[in-house]
């Protein structure tokens, strides 16, 4: 397992990077016309019908039986749960708070890390995740309008901050066993097939929203979906998700500025300085806040 990045590795960082900070501004622009259960059926519809041609052109190999249970829990973490809990939380919680939220992510690989992998945290490492979620405390009081006050919805992103930890753990065997492009299609289409109850809303809602709302949602497919999660999949079948998910601590900063940019939006200082908080706790567990498995 590579711990150096090659060019290629880094490529396919960056763009992660870039189009998964873009799409907590584009879920907002979404959710001007469509409903967080309806903007994630069509987001990942898009994803899958581009995935699926793909697929088709290519007669790519269908997956082991003995796979499946493993792609539909990895589907169910990192495309279903993940994304209507992000999307609704993201009704009443800012673009840029979310990304912070999410930012807490490898926290949580942590935490699941001492339960199924029997690894243990040091005083450093439980002192980071202490002080990571006051930070996301901060951020779930400056959401609140008003003032300070607590915002349910961030609770809902926190939730898709722990699925989408659970999702890298799911995720990484079965990364020696297909190509990303594989794992992708069939992660994305097993996430979509729950996501098909808010299909007759779906067909009410596409009408009545307008084209940019519509495009917005588009793009949320083919760009953040299909494409970033490809280029995800490919560095993390060839780097540690431990040292992976780091980077991920930049992708505030990059979802902060889309957000104003397309959208005009910036979170609260207070949210602010919660997610800066935040940051500096995930920073704690993840140098060298863990020892290696426990002896038994």
């Amino acid at each position: 397992m590579r711990r150096t990045l090659d060019l290629k590795t880094a490529l396919a960082i960056a763009v992660t990077l870039v189009l998964w900070a873009s799409a907590f501004a584009g879920i907002k622009a979404g959710l001007r016309g469509y409903g967080p259960g309806e903007l994630a059926l069509l987001r990942f519809g898009v994803a899958s019908i581009v995935l699926g041609g793909y697929a088709a052109l290519t007669r790519m190999r269908l997956p082991d039986a003995r796979d499946l249970p493993r792609i539909a829990l990895a589907g169910a973490f990192g495309i279903t749960i993940y994304h209507v809990a992000l999307n609704y939380g993201e009704l009443t919680v800012s673009a840029g708070a979310a990304s912070l939220i999410i930012a807490s992510g490898p926290v949580f690989t942590a935490l699941m890390a001492v339960v199924f992998l029997g690894e243990r945290l040091t005083l450093r490492g439980w002192t980071g995740i202490a002080v990571s979620f006051a930070g996301v405390a901060l951020i779930t009081l400056g959401e609140g309008t008003g003032g300070l006050h607590f915002e349910p919805g961030a609770l809902l992103i926190l939730l898709s901050a722990v699925v989408t930890a659970a999702y890298f753990v799911v995720s990484k065997p079965l990364l020696t066993r297909y190509r990303p492009l594989e794992f992708t299609t069939y992660v994305i289409w097993s996430g979509t097939v729950p996501m098909l109850v808010w299909a007759p809303s779906l067909l009410r809602q596409i009408p009545a929203a307008s084209w940019s709302e519509t495009a917005a949602v588009v793009y949320l497919g083919v760009f953040p979906a299909a494409l970033a999660y490809l280029a995800w999949s490919y560095a993390l079948a060839r780097m540690p998700a431990s040292l992976l998910s780091s980077f991920l601590y930049l992708s505030p900063v990059l979802a902060i500025g889309i957000a104003w940019v397309w959208i005009r939006e910036t979170p609260s200082a207070v949210s602010l300085v919660g997610g800066a908080v935040a940051i500096v706790g995930v920073t704690l567990v993840n140098a060298r806040g863990a020892r290696g498995p426990a002896r038994r």
